[in-house]
């Protein structure tokens, strides 16, 4: 019998309109665990040469759960989300809470693989007893909000909705999947890659298929032990709690590493405006916990007639101190609105920053300047809906739209993706994570190296320190690889280490593994995405930062002038990482991490 895992995949086939059940093998759960990390095998998989047009028929979308999932593990309700990027052109994974992880979990498979491209717009339904291929051609020029509402009468209220709005259809380069209106599959542009398949939606009730636990008694022990360091660690109980992941930017602000402008500042005058404390004062209704999770970070705002899902802590700088905006009404709009067209709120805000700066610097004029608040959400729907040049130059990304105003030299981003809020010239250790990140520029798949260099957990690291940088980020970078296909949030880890959740997998699955062959685990997963982004093109030269954080110094918070030391960082991680010294996996490492069964070209 199966512990954690059903051991059962469904490939949706939309060109030819077959729906296929498969049992799958347990060596590769077992290898790559779930989530994120069976993601990247099956893109491969399914792929062979990950070199696919990122909006062409072969470009695979894997939905994979994890071994956790649906089991009462503390916020095991999550789901990822693997494909290549339209907007980086990498290998991208991203995933999401809510509750559409549980929910499919339950139908009796693990994985969701589709395949193609429909003939006209389509929504996926599926159940614990059949999947269905279904027109969307009534649901298609609508955004998520009616969409979801749409589905969920039709399908009942306890559904969940995965869908796109109109800036996934018009293939905006950085369209995001919202789950119930509320959630996102959020970076990378997953929603041009729908909208690329005539994919509108993916509806699921559920079934009765929760996964067998091999231990249940360990397994309470277990997850008592994770749920008491949750519920009271200060970060997880004492932050996230009340105030959700905005309750973070009053702190990273008063450190000088709050992006503000376009990162020419990285502290912002006004950001007690833009605060978890203002947020619950003026707009908050309830907060909600996504399936599962004992923190409950989520927030439902309202400003007039108008309720949504955040603004989260990234979305409050993308749209606020990085646009020199303090109007907390207009932000929480602005978050309504490219939520229920399906945008990125990182990446919006990263191309409206830059547009910002290239019109105040005379590159180009987008008729929007830092602080102009009123021209902001115009601006927003165009480029959502590609209307003008100006809108459809920005629903590009940043790194074309640079490239076309030959404005690169202000174009925040690495691998394509735009930055979220951490300056790294106050936090060298970010600086090496963006540089690294095999998404591209990301806090999250990078290594969270914030969380010791800021926050201290689990214990304070001199931040602007870059001798030893290389060790901890790839540490980091590994763990996280775990927590992203386990598939569990990236918040437990304020409170908890694979320690703790070694244990609780074992439980489940009755594997008897170490912390050691998580971590190796880890390892795996974060070269196999390597090697894929290797034979796309990223090679070394991709390892770096934009020249801003390089060359122009800052002072933080009036204390010395600072920029990356990324040569010093790079090198050791280089090292570290058992690659040579271009950023290469020797063939030593690739036969330790067992990575050349499963990589054709090797």
């Amino acid at each position: 019998m199966p512990y954690g895992w059903h051991e059962k995949l469904l490939v949706v086939d939309l060109e030819k309109g077959s729906c296929e059940y498969i049992e799958s093998r347990r060596e590769p759960l077992k290898k790559y665990i779930g989530g994120r990390g069976i993601g990247a095998f099956y893109f491969l998989k399914y792929t062979q040469d990950p070199n696919v047009d990122p909006l062409g028929n072969r470009n695979p979308i894997i939905l994979s759960t994890g071994p956790l999932t649906a089991t009462p593990s503390p916020t095991a309700g999550r789901i990822s989300a693997s494909f290549r990027s339209p907007l980086t052109m990498t290998l991208a994974d991203t995933n999401l809470g809510g509750v559409f992880g549980f929910l499919m979990k339950t139908t009796g498979i693990d994985t969701l693989i589709i395949k193609g491209k429909a003939p006209e717009p389509i929504y996926i339904y599926l159940n614990g007893k059949q999947t269905k291929i279904l027109p969307a051609s009534h649901l298609w020029g609508k955004d998520n909000r009616e969409v979801t509402s749409i589905l969920k009468k039709q399908h009942g209220k306890k559904a969940s909705v995965l869908s796109i709005g109109r800036a996934g259809e018009k293939l905006v380069k950085f369209a995001c999947v919202i789950n119930d209106s509320k959630r996102a599959f959020g970076r990378g542009g997953l929603g041009a890659v729908f909208g690329a398949k005539n994919l509108k939606a993916i509806v699921t009730v559920g079934g009765n298929n929760r996964p067998q636990i091999h231990s249940p008694a360990d397994f309470q022990d277990f997850r008592y032990e994770v749920l008491k360091h949750i519920t009271t660690h200060p970060v997880t109980s004492k932050v996230l709690k009340p105030l959700g992941t905005s309750g973070v930017l009053r702190v990273i602000n008063e450190f000088h590493v709050l992006g503000t402008r376009n990162f020419t500042s990285s502290h912002f005058a006004s950001a007690d405006k833009l605060s978890g404390e203002s947020l619950r004062k003026f707009y908050l209704v309830r907060n909600y916990g996504c399936w599962g999770c004992p923190i409950a970070c989520g927030r439902i705002s309202k400003v007039g007639s108008e309720e949504g899902g955040g603004p989260e802590f990234e979305t409050l700088y993308a749209l606020g101190s990085n646009l020199g905006i303090s109007d907390l009404k207009a932000v929480t709009l602005v978050n309504f609105i490219a939520d229920d067209l399906g945008m990125d709120t990182i990446s919006l805000g990263g191309v409206v920053a830059f547009a910002m700066e290239a019109t105040e610097l005379g590159i180009y004029d987008f008729g929007i300047k830092f602080g102009e608040t009123s021209k902001l959400i115009p601006l927003v729907k165009k480029i959502g809906l590609r209307e003008d040049d100006a809108g459809d130059m920005l629903a590009e990304g940043v790194r074309r739209a640079s490239e076309k105003v030959k404005g690169t030299e202000i174009a925040m981003h690495v691998k394509g993706m735009e930055l979220p809020a951490y300056d790294p010239r106050g936090t060298q250790g970010m600086g090496l994570v963006y540089a690294t990140s095999n998404r591209g520029a990301c806090h999250l798949r990078g290594g969270f190296s914030v969380s010791s260099e800021i926050f201290g957990v689990p214990r304070r690291i001199n931040r602007f320190q870059s001798v030893g940088k290389g060790t901890h980020v790839a540490r980091y970078q590994d763990s996280g690889a775990v927590i992203d296909s386990l598939i569990i949030c990236k918040f437990t880890t304020f409170a908890t280490s694979l320690h703790h959740w070694v244990r609780v997998y074992n439980a489940v699955t009755g594997e008897g593994l170490t912390v050691a062959d998580l971590q190796m685990i880890g390892q795996r997963i974060f070269n196999l995405e390597r090697i894929i982004n290797l034979k796309l093109g990223f090679t070394k030269e991709y390892d770096t930062l934009p020249k801003r954080f390089l060359q122009e110094a800052i002072r933080i918070g009036g204390c010395d002038e600072h920029v990356v030391d990324m040569d010093t960082m790079l090198s050791e991680y280089y090292e570290y990482r058992g690659w040579d010294k271009n950023g290469v996996p020797t063939k030593e490492k690739i036969l330790e991490l067992g990575l050349k069964e499963d990589i054709p070209w090797l």
